[in-house]
């Protein structure tokens, strides 16, 4: 007879489920405010990162939105199929981690040329897209659409027709896996946002000073870090 490993659930996935079914029965009705982080972490006497992890969860999910010192909200609009146990994220979970896998392969290298062959035009375009990342950090869904731009323009700084090309052709995907990895990194805090913020700033960097291979390991790293966030939860 052979069993089967039983793991024991975590406590933010416990937290995660009971939030969540107080959503889909309607105690907590679309459009209504949650509980502080800290009044939920008392209520459920568990620790605020423990929250948080449960609030990225639904959050990711879709059962929630997140407003950088506005508090959580239940989400106006809740999925479709509003079935507590059903992981949301399952369908898109291998598409999501191959575009991040040949992210790290394709803009490692579009850096490193960047780095090497960008111009003055190039330099003003990425620092308008960041003087744009700085002035939405409190607003994600205006983020999402700089960070993939801050992106893409890298690769026109390559002045690789081929990468330019591939890059062009991946933009949809790519501002796909840029929205959900963002829903899934820990709980989208404006201290996410800004160590977001650092991180592309380290690449703008990088590639201003002309050091390819700096711009290649801090793009790498930077993605590779998206990487395991989209691992640790999907």
């Amino acid at each position: 007879m052979s069993f089967n490993m039983v793991r024991p659930p975590k406590g933010s996935e416990i937290v995660q489920q009971h939030l969540l079914n107080r959503i889909v029965s309607g105690e907590y009705s679309p459009g209504s405010r949650l509980p502080t982080v800290a009044d939920l972490a008392n209520g459920y006497d568990v620790g605020r990162s423990t929250i948080r992890e449960a609030l990225s969860a639904l959050k990711a999910m879709g059962y929630i939105d997140i407003k950088h010192g506005g508090g959580t909200f239940v989400s106006k609009q809740l999925p479709i199929e509003n079935d507590p146990n059903k992981n949301v994220l399952s369908p898109s979970m291998d598409s999501l981690r191959e575009v991040i896998e040949a992210r790290k392969y394709i803009e490692s290298g579009c850096s490193a040329l960047a780095a090497e062959r960008r111009t003055e035009e190039d330099l003003e375009a990425l620092e308008q897209i960041i003087q744009l990342m700085i002035n939405s950090v409190d607003d994600e869904t205006q983020s999402e659409v700089a960070d993939a731009a801050f992106h893409l323009q890298i690769a026109q700084a390559s002045h690789n027709r081929l990468m330019i090309q591939l890059m062009e052709s991946l933009n949809q995907r790519i501002g796909e896996s840029i929205g959900e990895s963002r829903k899934l990194w820990f709980y989208s805090e404006r201290a996410t946002a800004e160590r977001l913020l650092a991180e592309h700033l380290s690449i703008y960097e990088a590639i201003k000073t002309k050091n390819s291979v700096l711009a290649s390991n801090t793009m790498l790293q930077h993605l590779s870090k998206v990487e395991q966030v989209t691992k640790k939860h999907l």
